[in-house]
């Protein structure tokens, strides 16, 4: 990286954005059979989801088998956001970023905060539009053109047609490229036996697809043959230097072992948190609240991350033995951070998808049921409501919410509101070494709620030390 003063440098990132005109559109399956293309090819190619979403990220983990991370400029500023992108795109040979909704749609609905557009525009990325001409022929021009002009720098440098056949591509690919003022990279055709299933959250998730790698490989080769793949990494080599500042290294910190459930219930994690509290000193251990039988050795913290524990109501309560563990663990103090789905676990019931209630850990006082709507969705600002929480008076954090099943007992020791319109609520069961909720925490808005969750920790094991 060449520097141009101490504290800004410039640095070379072959990167593309695949983004859509709206959701649904066949980004995540472009995005997946474009990474298994780069990799087929011999290039290390990483992977980046705009926006809070954690499963799709999950697919390009399944393509890469390495961590893909999220990118959220609600979540953290352009500095900050270039950041995390310059140290996830260091050691990679090209970069793929993908879009969240339709391009321009952001924050409130109502606004390009935090938008795929906003991402696009403060990373310098190029973008592809990818658009499902299903049902369309000579309208997908119009529909192309009010992206390109909807804002002057939107940045889009290409399109590839979805879910269409190849007779129709080559008459509309010479009309658009006559008319408009873009290139057309390609097309895929329809084919139903390569579709990403969804479900309530998203997408499902990738171990419930049988023959994910098979289906994967084939939607690689399918594209090699109906993309401009040359095309693609020619836009991608065009993306300007990229002014970086950065990270502050946080290191020096005393060594304490954390442990993290994740397993099939509990999944929903952000890879920049990992990291986070890896850098603040953590070892980070990870254990299975639905297999294990026996909590990590030496751990002197849990954190329980969302997933769909509701799918593993009946499992998860047959576990009494690692149920009666972590509830006394807690009980007897030890720190613990838990969202959204291991906030429910460790209620004193959950309903699953029936509507049948099972015992969980019993550490909160509430009872989790299905509302069968979305409840409370979207981004929020934390602030603490009292006093001795990990939050301090007048700071801030920021999260995401999004889920079907709702709590007796929510908590208030935190109070969020909505960043566009009048909505807020209190939320959080919280105290001097907890807090518990349905927010999805994003630890880069705050670190210094991390370090204190850690710090709580290391006092935690001290004690344990002077105890024995």
């Amino acid at each position: 990286m060449k520097k141009n003063d101490e504290s800004l440098g410039q640095a070379e990132f072959p990167r593309i954005m695949i983004a859509a005109p709206s959701s649904g559109s066949g980004k995540t399956l472009v995005t997946c059979g474009l990474l298994k293309v780069f990799a087929n090819r011999g290039l290390r190619p990483v992977s980046f989801k705009c926006g809070p979403d954690y499963i799709d990220p999950m697919f390009h983990r399944k393509v890469l088998g390495i961590p893909s991370r999220n990118l959220d400029l609600f979540f953290t500023g352009g500095e900050t956001t270039r950041a995390l992108f310059a140290k996830g795109a260091a050691q990679a040979d090209i970069s793929l970023l993908e879009g969240v909704m339709g391009f321009y749609d952001g924050a409130g609905g109502v606004t390009t905060v935090a938008s795929s557009y906003e991402l696009a525009k403060v990373t310098d990325t190029p973008v592809l539009l990818v658009v499902n001409a299903r049902g369309m022929s000579l309208s997908l021009l119009p529909l192309i053109q009010g992206f390109l002009e909807f804002q002057k720098d939107s940045g889009i440098a290409g399109v590839i047609l979805n879910q269409i056949s190849p007779s129709s591509y080559g008459v509309l690919k010479e009309k658009i490229e006559e008319l408009l003022p873009v290139k057309v990279l390609g097309y895929v055709p329809k084919s139903p036996e390569l579709a990403l299933e969804s479900r309530h959250l998203g997408l499902v998730m990738p171990e419930e697809i049988e023959g994910l790698q098979e289906k994967l490989e084939k939607l690689a080769g399918l594209l090699e043959e109906t993309l401009d793949i040359d095309g693609i990494l020619e836009c991608a080599g065009k993306a300007k230097s990229l002014p970086v500042s950065e990270e502050p290294v946080r290191t020096g910190f005393p060594k304490v072992r954390i442990g993290i459930a994740r397993d099939e219930a509990f999944c929903f994690c952000y890879e920049e948190n990992l990291e986070l509290l890896e850098q603040m000193g953590a070892e980070l251990v990870f254990f299975s609240p639905l297999h294990d039988r026996q909590l990590p050795p030496g751990i002197k913290g849990m954190i329980f991350y969302g997933g769909y524990p509701e799918l593993f109501a009946r499992e998860l309560s047959g576990n009494d033995a690692m149920r009666r563990q972590i509830s006394s663990r807690l009980k007897e103090g030890m720190p613990y951070l838990a969202e959204c789905g291991g906030f429910m676990y460790l209620q004193e019931s959950m309903e699953d998808m029936e509507g049948k209630a099972w015992p969980m850990a019993g550490v909160c006082p509430g009872k989790v049921r299905n509302t069968g709507k979305l409840g409370r969705f979207g981004y929020i600002t934390l602030t603490p409501r009292e006093e001795g929480q990990l939050l301090l008076p007048g700071e801030t954090i920021r999260a995401h919410e999004f889920h079907y099943y709702d709590c007796t007992d929510n908590g208030c020791s935190y109070h969020g509101t909505k960043p566009f319109g009048s909505r807020e609520w209190d939320c959080i069961r919280g105290g001097a070494h907890y807090a518990a909720g349905f927010p999805h925490l994003y630890y880069y808005s705050n670190p210094k709620f991390a370090q204190r969750f850690l710090e709580r920790c290391r006092a935690f094991q001290n004690r344990q030390a002077g105890q024995i």
